[in-house]
């Protein structure tokens, strides 16, 4: 599964449809803009769990505030699927991923939004987490990735309190789709 970057192409087709990705900072680079706000979408091309070396050496050449001007759009194994989170800083969970970024950006307070995609059940971690989605979590997935998408360019605007007011699941949902 790639959520996060499920999300950024579904906002590079509607707000940079005519660009083309530059291969920078380790990653996949679209500059442009969401309404008036300047936006970077950056894809890294690193593995996983050294993608904190993308967003920092981002991060350092736009002299950015990590607190408030960086989200991190991540899959979480300990949501239901298709549910959203939106974090202004926190842990890992245990995904390396994360743990690389609070690494290399030297701490945990940076936003992040969190994408459910439930726990694999009897399928190895790492295979579930690199598999397909099933027919099941595609009916719950692809609108929690077209809202995520909503609820990113809400976040360009309104900020981290304003959009989990908006976009959070409510935590009462059962969409556990691996109960096998």
């Amino acid at each position: 599964h790639n959520v996060g970057f499920d999300v950024l192409d579904r906002l590079a087709r509607r707000f940079f449809a005519s660009d083309t990705p530059r291969v920078r900072f380790k990653g996949l680079l679209l500059e442009g803009q969401i309404g008036s706000e300047p936006v970077w979408l950056l894809k890294p091309t690193t593995f996983m769990n050294r993608s904190g070396e993308a967003l920092a050496e981002a991060a350092r050449f736009r002299k950015i505030d990590v607190r408030q001007d960086l989200l991190v759009v991540v899959d979480d194994l300990a949501l239901p699927c298709g549910s959203l989170r939106f974090r202004d800083f926190g842990g890992t969970g245990g995904h390396n991923g994360l743990a690389d970024i609070v690494r290399a950006l030297g701490g945990q307070q940076w936003p992040r939004l969190r994408i459910g995609i439930d726990r694999p059940g009897r399928i190895p971690q790492s295979n579930y987490v690199l598999g397909k989605f099933t027919p099941e979590q595609h009916t719950l997935i692809d609108p929690a990735l077209d809202r995520a998408a909503e609820a990113v360019e809400y976040w360009v605007h309104e900020g981290t309190e304003a959009a989990a007011q908006k976009y959070h699941t409510p935590e009462n949902r059962d969409t556990n789709t691996n109960a096998n």
